[in-house]
């Protein structure tokens, strides 16, 4: 029989639009299971904190709950005698206080009311009785207060992640005795031609071990699928057609290694274009020529090529983002751009796969082709990923710019959006509806955070409203400061409303910061390198002028200084359970727990970026979804912010 020709080459981009303009690929169902039965199972909706954790005020050490300023000033020398008034052990709750005395706690153990920290065993000794405290304690020391790691109402998960097992802890921790999951897709999974074996069985000359079927049925698994390994097929058309024809009754998808070309014995593409329409037969590119696709009853039949790491890079650029609309997984192209270090030289009309090992350097990323072999077995282990090479493109320079699709952990990580710096929930909100918080990291370190991780290089964002009292301004004097003049710049932002947030009706009646040295009034606070923590200290020093104290005695004047929790929600929260009676937060989050909000002042919040990560894709998706705040018309938000017209532009280089 002459051998055949392919029907058409497609590009990768086409051939994925083909298929999805084609068949309707979504999720089949949501099922709730339990948490046993939720590793790697796809989230089927966000996953938000129904409590607060930890749920309670908990010891940190072994000790005696005490009030700190009842053992204030004192020393081994001259140290305090308490008396003794209970015993909490973790897990018990009787309504023991401190105003008599000091309860002896252990770890995990409830904070008596009233106490306001632990006295760790090593600084007292308990008789008859009484315990000598030889130590001193500032409040909230050795506490870990309510909602301190996570706040009621925090989204913890969004839909269409694979459920692993730290997010099966963080679910448990918060009482969540089973999840919304999609219901898995089943998948059929083949190896075709009489030269494959599978493991174990003796190789005899010109055999080679079955490796696809196990590699795409675990890929598929990864993705969320029901996939099952049935076996290695002969290059035989009955019995191809009379397996695939059984399996796609039964099956919501086929898939197929080997025999997909265009030779006399290359039998799947004719068998899937009885069965159904043969949408891809071939694609422009090099490994991974030999795909077909076709579509039968709604139902996917993927032949992928024979050789192992021409499946795996055609399974990570084309099956992925079609099999993920089936399991329910969010997918989100996982690209960054790399640099070359070596000139390349290629034939125009088709797109070169290059498997390749990511390095990132001070200006960016580097990949170093591993191998130029489509049938190599190791690079699939060895490499971080593959560089795409554009079909148009006949040569290209030592040092091109192109893009890199990531295989393994390691590379994925070093590809996320890394935004390190100030908290903010709108911040937060534009990451979600945009997508990215499904590629990015992010580290509420507070303003100063997120400048001193951009001076070391290992931030793509950090969100800040540093103002300097020498210009007046708010940001862009730092550049100077931190040494990043030319190296770094200033996106514009938004302004924000920041203020005092109280409990309904404001029942202690406060009115600013002068309220914050009254013996009645205790303040929840933000910690050290914070815009918000920097605004408060500012204030309180002014305060603290005009009423004749030093900045030494603010903390032992100022009820719950030394109470601070990482982001504006945390503050709400507490002034909501009535741990303190007032902090300084953006007014969006007094709204969302029905409290009273005190108007202060707008500051301007922008974006640091270093120079070298501006051309990073994740980064320009940012921006463009920066600016797209310009029509923002959640009316939640629109109280507390304003988005300016020059929104996503540079104001400072």
């Amino acid at each position: 029989m002459a051998a055949k020709v392919f029907h058409e080459l497609v590009s990768v981009d086409e051939a994925i639009k083909r298929v999805l303009e084609r068949t309707r690929l979504e999720p089949k169902g949501v099922e709730y299971v339990d948490l046993e039965s939720a590793l790697y199972r796809v989230l089927a909706v966000d996953v938000y904190a129904p409590i607060d954790y930890p749920p309670f005020d908990r010891s940190e050490v072994d000790g005696y709950a005490v009030k700190s300023d009842s053992v204030s000033g004192v020393t081994e020398l001259n140290p305090a005698i308490v008396r003794v008034v209970g015993r909490l052990n973790a897990g018990e709750w009787r309504d023991l206080g401190c105003e008599e005395g000091a309860v002896e706690v252990s770890t995990g153990a409830v904070i008596p009311s009233a106490c306001d920290a632990v006295v760790m065993k090593e600084y007292a000794e308990e008789e008859g009785g009484f315990v000598r405290i030889y130590r001193p304690v500032a409040p909230g020391e050795n506490v870990s207060t309510a909602g301190s790691d996570i706040s009621a109402g925090d989204l913890i998960l969004p839909r269409g992640i694979v459920l692993r097992h730290e997010h099966i802890a963080l679910l448990a921790g918060l009482g969540l005795p089973s999840v919304p999951v999609f219901i898995k897709p089943k998948i059929a999974v083949y190896s075709t031609g009489s030269e494959v074996v599978r493991p174990g069985e003796a190789l005899k000359p010109g055999r080679v071990y079955d490796v696809n079927g196990f590699l795409v049925t675990s890929f598929l698994r990864e993705l969320g699928a029901e996939a099952v390994y049935r076996g290695i097929l002969p290059d035989d058309y009955n019995s191809l057609r009379e397996a695939i024809s059984v399996d796609l009754e039964n099956y919501d998808a086929v898939f197929t290694s080997g025999g997909t070309s265009a030779g006399e014995h290359d039998l799947v593409y004719r068998v899937f274009r009885e069965l159904g329409e043969l949408v891809v037969h071939g694609l422009k590119a090099k490994p991974g020529r030999p795909t077909a696709i076709a579509v039968s009853k709604g139902k996917l039949l993927v032949g992928l090529p024979g050789f192992p790491l021409s499946t795996y890079m055609i399974l990570v650029r084309v099956v992925k983002p079609l099999i993920s609309k089936l399991t329910g997984l969010r997918y989100y192209e996982e690209r960054l751009y790399a640099r070359l270090p070596i000139k390349v030289r290629k034939g125009l009309g088709k797109t070169w796969l290059l498997p390749s090992i990511i390095v990132e350097s001070g200006d960016g990323y580097t990949a170093y082709p591993v191998t130029f072999s489509s049938g190599s077995i190791y690079a699939i282990a060895f490499s971080d990923g593959f560089v795409e090479l554009d079909e148009n493109v006949d040569y290209l320079e030592e040092g091109s710019l192109v893009p890199f699709y990531a295989f393994s952990e390691r590379a994925r990580s070093s590809s996320k959006l890394v935004v390190i710096g100030s908290n903010d929930p709108l911040l937060e909100n534009l990451l979600v509806e945009s997508g990215l918080v499904y590629a990015s990291k992010v580290l509420n370190t507070g303003s100063l955070g997120g400048w001193v991780a951009a001076s070391r290089g290992e931030v793509d964002i950090a969100p800040t409203h540093l103002f300097d009292p020498e210009t007046g301004l708010y940001n862009t004097p730092f550049l100077e400061k931190y040494g990043l003049s030319g190296k770094a710049v200033i996106v514009r932002g938004y302004d924000r409303l920041i203020g005092l947030v109280v409990a309904r009706g404001n029942p202690k009646g406060i009115r600013g910061f002068e309220d914050f040295f009254r013996g009645d009034v205790r303040i929840v606070n933000r910690p050290r390198g914070s815009g918000v923590r920097a605004l408060l200290d500012m204030n309180l020093e002014r305060v603290a002028r005009e009423l004749g104290l030093s900045w030494r005695e603010v903390p032992l004047v100022v009820k719950g200084y030394t109470y601070e929790v990482k982001t504006h929600t945390a503050v709400a929260i507490a002034v909501k359970m009535g741990k303190a009676d007032v902090g300084l937060a953006v007014g969006y989050v007094a709204d969302i727990y029905g409290l009273d909000f005190i108007p202060l002042t707008w500051e301007e919040y922008d974006f640091l970026v270093p120079s070298n990560k501006l051309e990073k894709p994740l980064v320009r998706a940012f921006i463009e979804a920066l600016r797209g705040l310009e029509s923002l018309d959640n009316f939640a938000f629109e109280k507390h912010y304003r988005v300016p017209r020059d929104v996503g532009s540079f104001k400072a280089h």
